[in-house]
């Protein structure tokens, strides 16, 4: 018997990374899971792995900033399993570096639209379905950068502050209609987005680990852990918080 056992999950940003990790995760406590992504092939392996080891799965392309697709998305997970009990909205893009005057537009529209509005576009079309159900439980995907301040990435260090806040508006929203909405802070996490952060001189990714308390980087599997929790009834009690799984980053 898993913590999950005949819930039905959504993990956007599932092709890779912690999406990946935090899908397999939730299917290994029961949940069936629809991983979607901009990288179909990506979130098509992450499904199949799933059902390898005997859980249920779908994928689907999905850009988090169409609210078509979005839409599209989530209908088709409830067609295909019935409802929807547990989101993890996790989709997101770093966008590019630059001091806060030389962010572009386009960066700044694109950074934004993908981390924030998509968050909200997801959260738009998962919360009906919840409350159908008579709950839910809804995770957000921010990051430190949605607690603290980061040089050099306005645009998304504004996108991950303005989940935090939408977070906190919708568990308020729900807090009594049985939909928990939480997000979570990721520290330096070994993903792909990370290494794209270190792209560069051997120094950078010391540097970047050396900010770390612990000592090292996270792994997705970590973060995977508290997706589970907060979407399992061990966190009944939990609504509108913002937890940074970030090995003592924001206690500097």
């Amino acid at each position: 018997m898993g913590a999950l056992d005949g819930k039905v999950a959504i993990v956007t940003g599932g092709a890779s990374g912690i999406g990946r990790a935090s899908a397999i995760a939730l299917a290994r406590e029961g949940a069936r899971v629809a991983i979607g992504d901009v990288d179909p092939d990506g979130a098509a392996e992450t499904a199949e792995t799933i059902r390898a080891a005997g859980g249920g799965a779908l994928s689907l392309a999905v850009d988090v900033s169409d609210a078509q697709a979005v839409a599209a998305y989530v209908d088709l997970t409830v067609r295909e399993f019935g409802g929807l009990d547990i989101a993890f909205n996790n989709a997101g893009i770093e966008g590019l570096s630059a001091p806060t005057a030389d962010c572009s537009d386009a960066n700044w529209e694109r950074t934004i639209a993908v981390n924030l509005t998509g968050t909200w576009l997801c959260m738009r079309e998962e919360i009906p379905h919840m409350l159908a159900r008579g709950g839910g439980s809804i995770i957000n995907c921010a990051s430190v950068a949605g607690l603290v301040g980061f040089a050099a990435i306005p645009a998304y260090t504004a996108s991950k502050h303005g989940v935090g806040g939408l977070t906190k508006t919708a568990a308020l929203d729900y807090a009594q209609q049985g939909v928990r909405v939480n997000v979570k802070g990721p520290g330096v996490i070994h993903t792909a987005m990370v290494e794209r952060f270190t792209d560069g001189p051997p120094q950078q990714e010391a540097a970047l680990t050396a900010g770390e308390p612990m000592g090292r980087m996270g792994e997705p599997e970590e973060i995977a852990a508290a997706v589970v929790w907060l979407a399992s009834d061990g966190a009944s009690f939990v609504t509108g918080q913002a937890i940074a799984v970030d090995g003592g980053w924001v206690a500097q």
